[in-house]
């Protein structure tokens, strides 16, 4: 066994051991000055010392801190407050300059930059008048022909007050081509025709026989069952308060049915009300143009298809546009039903609320279940029994664009039902009151869906806007369309199809069912091919 090598002390490293690699030069150093007895010299430290700060830096920097942390509570609290009060850009904008009208001019100019931001952020922008589906209205192509039934030919307005003193059931009353002045109490329509044979009035093609209007009401309807069409109707009044309707349907007129007829500068080109008790249902108001040539310049309603309190009318194909008013007022709309009726439908309507006149000074709504609200109850149906509006109102498959307030609105409306319409530049929809209930399904809308006040509101199925992004200017909806401020809406995206739970035609009269668009229609190329 081997023996261990014998112990030796240590030695002292040397050079050799340096070129080795085995010691470090330091060592070396050290170990010749221990055999020189010199004490191990100490590392100098270093200390680095700090100049004051001055401590305005530090209140700048807590401020700054604070400020970021206000900032955000600030928008935090901004974005909750417009989301309490359930309003859009749309509406902000008018009401700030409304409530700041009148004070000092310093506020006054505020009020105008701050609305003037929101209509940037909300409004779209146009240059021009928008294309208009063929569809919409009324035309010469869609005169139609005479019923059968004896005809009674009509050349001035003489005739024509005699031959509606006389009319008989099944009669057709025929205004050959001309103008008709029509003035005092307007022209009175009280001999009743029957549900199998109405009595007509009618031109042969639109356009032919001219109506100037100088009354209050140019015709007024309070006998059942008749049908006019293919007039063109116009206001001439000086003062606009006095034109205020083209027909004014009271009372005992039920059925009647206004069709295919260009009426212009009315405050309400069409009014329906009660009647010593008695209300005129079962209307149909379908095929017209109804539109002003400049804002009214009146306090009384403008509204140009006002439903008081009738039931079960049909308001379809008709083009409403240009009915505001000349000052900042109370809001107008282009139709609505109120007044305790029940079973109205709106369909298939074009409501421009700013077509070729721009920049409405009041709030200008498209279609209401409810408008602003029937005072006093006596002229509702029940008397104010029933305390809502409107019960089982419709309004589906309708475009509505360019309101500076909401596109449809829903007051004191209950079982409502919003289905299928595309509502651009517009507010959106609206559902207020604890009295309404709505449906509200498978609509586009380049805005907010927002209930108020205790509304009982059901949506599904519908593309639209968060409430919040408006105040950004995020219009995502406005992106799926070719050129929303030409009605070029063609698809552009095609969004998600939606199901349709009953069959029925679109804006451009196609049929659809089952797998369906969103909104008013399936391909709007369709309505642009259809004038071709």
């Amino acid at each position: 066994m081997a023996r261990p090598p014998a112990w030796e002390p240590p030695r002292e490293p040397s050079l050799a051991d340096v070129a080795a690699g085995t010691v470090a030069p330091r060592m070396i150093r050290r170990a010749e000055r221990e055999r020189r007895g010199e004490k191990p010299t100490e590392r100098r430290k270093v200390i680095r010392v700090r100049r004051p700060r001055s401590p305005i830096w530090g209140w700048l920097l807590a401020l700054l801190v604070l400020g970021v942390f206000a900032g955000a509570a600030a928008v935090g609290g901004l974005g909750w407050y417009l989301m309490d009060v359930g309003r859009t850009p749309h509406e902000w904008a008018p009401y700030i300059q409304q409530r700041a009208a009148g004070n000092h001019a310093l506020i006054v100019m505020a009020a105008g930059k701050v609305a003037g931001f929101l209509d940037a952020m909300d409004r779209l922008e146009r240059f021009g008048e928008p294309a208009l589906p063929p569809q919409a209205g009324a035309s010469v192509a869609r005169s139609g022909t005479a019923p059968a039934g004896m005809v009674k030919l009509v050349t001035s307005t003489p005739q024509l007050e005699a031959a509606l003193a006389a009319a008989t059931p099944g009669q057709v009353i025929q205004l050959l081509p001309g103008t008709y002045t029509v003035g005092g109490r307007g022209l009175q329509v009280t001999r009743p025709g029957t549900p199998s044979a109405p009595i007509t009035l009618r031109a042969e093609r639109l356009g032919d026989a001219s109506i100037e209007s100088y009354a209050v009401a140019a015709f007024k309807i309070s006998a059942p069952h008749w049908v006019v069409e293919n007039l063109a109707i116009r206001g001439m009044c000086e003062s606009h308060k006095d034109c205020e309707h083209a027909f004014h349907v009271v009372g005992g007129a039920a059925g009647t049915v206004i069709r295919n007829n260009r009426i212009e500068d009315f405050n309400a080109h069409v009014k329906i009300n009660g009647e010593g008790g008695t209300f005129p249902d079962r209307g149909r108001i379908e095929g017209n143009s109804l539109t002003n040539r400049a804002a009214r310049d009146t306090r009384n309603p403008v509204t140009p298809i006002d439903l008081v309190a009738a039931s079960h009318w049909r308001i379809a194909g008709n083009f409403i546009a240009d009915f505001q008013r000349a000052y900042r007022g109370g809001a107008t709309y282009a139709a609505f039903m109120k007044g305790e009726g029940e079973g109205t439908v709106m369909e298939r309507n074009v409501v421009l609320c700013e077509w070729k006149l721009l920049g409405a000074k009041s709030p200008t709504v498209g279609l209401s279940v409810g408008g602003g609200g029937t005072f006093p109850d006596a002229v509702k149906r029940q008397q104010g029994a029933l305390g809502v509006e409107q019960v089982a109102g419709v309004i589906r498959d309708n475009l509505i664009a360019f309101c500076n307030d909401v596109g449809i609105y829903v007051n004191k409306g209950q079982r409502s039902l919003i289905a299928n319409n595309t509502v651009l530049d517009t507010a959106g929809i609206s559902v207020r009151f604890a009295e309404s209930s709505a449906d509200v399904v498978g609509n586009v809308v380049d805005g907010a869906i927002l209930a108020r006040d205790a509304a009982l509101l059901r949506e599904r199925d519908n593309l639209g806007t968060p409430l919040l992004g408006l105040f950004v200017g995020q219009h995502p909806v406005r992106d799926v369309f070719r050129d929303v401020a030409k009605l070029d809406l063609r698809w552009r995206e095609r969004p998600a199809q939606i199901t349709l739970a009953e069959w029925r035609a679109d804006l451009c009269g196609m049929e659809r069912m089952g797998r369906a668009m969103p909104g008013a229609f399936e391909d709007y190329a369709k309505c642009r091919d259809a004038g071709r």
